[in-house]
């Protein structure tokens, strides 16, 4: 099952054992059915909004993790492959039904492929629903990643692990974050950065030459802001190289 290097990476991150894994928005299922094959959790739920995608990505499922149906919960219908089942929901990703299980469940939400600030209001909107339940979150926003970490680190979520990807031309970064973790969560990034790579310091340029041309044509100081600090880890490298 081939995956882009963007939700490889993704899949590398996951390394423990849950009781329930949320793939939301993935690609049309590819991640979460990789997740399935590989028992990554119990419960592998797939969920989208769009009723022909999901009808599709169910018969797929069936398809091809063709096992005894599950009795366990009525949700939606479920398959067993191996240890793990999977559900297809067809709901709004804000809305996860994380009250139908255990309480002291484990849940890791993976929400990849929406903009910033789509991705910011699902997660708010988790939060806020499921507050007495010990969350983990592995988010790679399309834009705004500055905006989407000041956001993210305003909820308290703690950094597990984070890391940068470039897939056609394209950078993304991706953050696997708890709401029970203390480790803070920075607003430029901090362990994804290896400024050994050549694509890092693409990267890092790249993104100062955004924030540079957005300031020219706005009077926000809170670009300047955003350009200060990204500027600043290119000082800290460049004081490292010399030293």
């Amino acid at each position: 099952m081939k995956l882009s290097q963007r939700l490889g990476q993704i899949d590398t991150l996951i390394t423990r054992q849950y009781d329930h894994i949320w793939d939301c928005c993935c690609d049309h299922g590819l991640l979460g059915a990789k997740l399935l094959q590989r028992d990554a959790a119990s419960n592998i739920h797939f969920v989208d909004m769009v009723d022909d995608l999901m009808a599709e990505l169910e018969r797929k499922l069936m398809r091809f993790f063709p096992q005894s149906v599950s009795p366990q919960t009525t949700l939606t219908p479920s398959v067993i492959s191996g240890s793990a089942q999977w559900l297809v929901h067809c709901i709004d990703v804000a809305q996860l039904p994380l009250d139908k299980f255990n309480q002291h469940a484990t849940h890791l939400i993976i929400i990849a492929g929406v903009g910033g600030e789509l991705l910011v209001e699902l997660v708010q909107t988790i939060l806020s629903n499921h507050g007495d339940k010990s969350l983990e979150f592995i988010l790679c926003p399309v834009h705004h990643n500055y905006k989407v970490r000041s956001r993210l680190i305003e909820m308290k979520l703690g950094l597990i692990q984070e890391c940068l990807v470039k897939e056609n031309n394209r950078f993304y970064e991706i953050m696997h974050l708890s709401s029970h973790v203390d480790i803070p969560l920075v607003k430029v990034g901090s362990q994804m950065w290896n400024f050994e790579r050549e694509e890092d310091r693409q990267y890092l340029a790249k993104t100062i030459l955004h924030y540079q041309r957005m300031s020219q044509h706005s009077r926000s100081g809170d670009l300047g802001k955003v350009m200060t600090d990204y500027q600043q880890l290119e000082i800290n490298h460049a004081s490292v190289s010399m030293a």
